[in-house]
């Protein structure tokens, strides 16, 4: 019987399995159609709290979609002609960089051919090209541009989920088996997802700001464009302040020197840190209760599936995942190991267990129940 038990166990995890890769190989299949309305629906979350503030101020909810919906078109356009125009005169200066780069480097490579140590200046082109520090966020901001292309189907899709929110709960409420339990577990997930997007843009801004104002008092050429990087890419975790800083700190050693490349990196360095670890955990509370190794790996996984997009939303979506995973005691485990407190996982595991009104717990009930009406 032990056997045959193990089996049946080894045969349920490999149709697990492969159900899993087979739902991923699908939507990476389908990431035209999956992205936008992932998308969508993250940008309605973010937007959802001023539709609700602007009805309290007797604002009619359909004038009130319009008016956002209005504001995000010309936030995109203007994001599209910043960027466009921003690349455009980048390319223009591209030699003029060059050059000067290369000046910037004469005194080192001097200093080097004293020792004997010769390093021709093509090669130092190679390595610290202007050009190449650019086109890794350009890569980035392009992903999200052919996403906006879909702009349209976007606003239309956001515009229906506003006027859909109020009401979906309450629908969720009445078409799921178990609803006052379900209903807790959606309200708890839409409630920390939707804290999480607030509070990260809310801290990105200040961020974009904070930079902006410090590389135009620094001078550093296109600091509006490298604001708008600083925001975009504080959503992705890790290692997102990095790449933004890269074409920054690299811009202020070619115009200015060393100097101004280290007091641009420590303007970012010194934003991150107080935004990262000081404002944003006060807000956000105990935090996410996921993992720095699996926000990490979040952030390939989602990259690899969904593109730059699923980079900027790596962390939600992982905790849609978590949220998910405890609401079983079959998903139990895999909500364990995207914890950062095994104690606070452990609990929720008992109060699972303890709870009666758990989808697994009447599973329980029902097979026990079964097996002593066979043994009479």
């Amino acid at each position: 019987m032990k056997g045959i038990h193990q089996s049946s166990m080894a045969v349920r995890s490999f149709i697990v399995m492969a159900c899993v890769v087979i739902v991923l190989a699908g939507i990476k299949a389908a990431s035209p159609i999956v992205v936008p309305f992932v998308l969508s629906a993250f940008l309605a979350m973010i937007c959802n709290p001023a539709i609700r503030l602007m009805c309290r101020f007797k604002i009619p909810k359909a004038l009130s979609v319009m008016l956002l919906m209005l504001f995000i078109v010309l936030l995109g356009l203007w994001l599209a002609s910043l960027v466009g125009s921003s690349i455009n005169e980048f390319s223009k200066q591209l030699p003029v960089y060059r050059a000067q780069l290369i000046e910037q480097f004469a005194w080192v490579l001097d200093k080097l051919q004293s020792f004997n140590i010769h390093i021709s200046r093509q090669k130092v082109l190679e390595y610290f090209d202007p050009g190449m520090a650019l086109s890794m966020t350009t890569n980035m901001l392009s992903g999200v541009g052919s996403v906006m292309a879909n702009l349209f189907l976007i606003i239309l899709t956001i515009v229906f989920m506003l006027f859909e929110a109020q009401d979906m709960p309450k629908k969720l409420h009445l078409a799921l088996d178990d609803p006052d339990m379900r209903l807790k577990q959606i309200d708890k997930f839409l409630h920390s997802v939707n804290q999480y997007m607030m509070i990260k843009t809310l801290v990105s801004l200040a961020t974009g700001i904070i930079v902006g104002i410090g590389l135009t008092i620094i001078g550093i050429d296109y600091a509006l464009l490298w604001a708008v990087i600083a925001f975009l890419f504080n959503y992705i975790p890790n290692i997102g302040s990095i790449i933004a800083a890269i074409p920054a700190v690299l811009l202020a050693f070619i115009q200015f020197g060393p100097g101004a490349a280290g007091a641009t990196g420590l303007l970012y360095l010194g934003t991150n840190m107080v935004m990262g670890n000081v404002i944003e955990p006060k807000f956000m509370g105990k935090g996410l209760g996921l993992s720095t190794l699996v926000v990490f790996l979040s952030l390939i996984f989602w990259g690899w599936l969904l593109g730059s997009v699923g980079m900027l939303l790596s962390v939600p979506l992982t905790m849609v995942v978590k949220i998910g995973m405890e609401s079983s005691q079959s998903g139990m485990w895999l909500a364990i190991l995207l914890s950062d407190n095994v104690e606070v996982a452990e609990d929720k595991m008992s109060e699972l267990d303890a709870n009666p009104q758990s989808e697994n717990a009447l599973l329980a009930n029902e097979h026990t129940i079964k097996q002593d009406n066979g043994a009479e």
